[in-house]
């Protein structure tokens, strides 16, 4: 009987995958909605599992834990604010690596680097700055941003490709 029950409940979250990626790409979760999803998923999961008897209206569960993981997700969001700055110390040790440069140009490229900072979406400035300012690892600001290390990643390489890009044009 409970495998019974899981059967039905994967076939009833396969069928709405879809709908709960789009809810929350429409939430300003983007970047996130597949581990969003994954996440609802596993909700629904441990409840039945909790619950030792079957779910009885598995779709509104299943858009109630969604919802609730989305209010749990702008929560984060507004969290996790970045400061001028920390945006500034990043851009100081990028361009203080860079070598033996003359005084005003690297002022200049500092600015650069501190406007491009500045440009890129809250999310990935947060993940730069904790990279390369706090020194921490994928894993380690996933679990303070309430992402995967994989996105952590993404949001590093989307970043790096932005700067590398703007400093190659300047």
């Amino acid at each position: 009987m409970a495998e019974h029950a899981i059967r039905a409940l994967t076939r009833v979250f396969t069928d709405q995958a879809p709908a709960l990626r789009g809810f929350f790409a429409r939430r300003g979760a983007n970047d996130e909605a597949e581990d969003l999803v994954q996440e609802t998923y596993l909700r629904l999961l441990r409840a039945h599992q909790g619950q030792g008897e079957q779910i009885v209206n598995p779709e509104a569960y299943l858009f109630t834990v969604a919802l609730n993981l989305a209010r749990e997700q702008a929560a984060r969001r507004q969290r996790t604010p970045v400061p001028m700055e920390d945006v500034e110390q990043i851009a100081a040790l990028v361009t203080h690596a860079e070598g033996v440069e003359d005084a005003t140009e690297r002022a200049q490229r500092r600015q650069h680097m501190q406007a491009l900072l500045a440009s890129l979406p809250a999310r990935t400035r947060a993940v730069l700055v904790m990279q390369y300012r706090d020194g921490l690892t994928y894993r380690q600001i996933g679990e303070r941003l309430g992402v995967s290390p994989h996105m952590v990643k993404k949001h590093v390489v989307r970043g790096l490709a932005v700067c590398r890009r703007a400093m190659g044009a300047a």
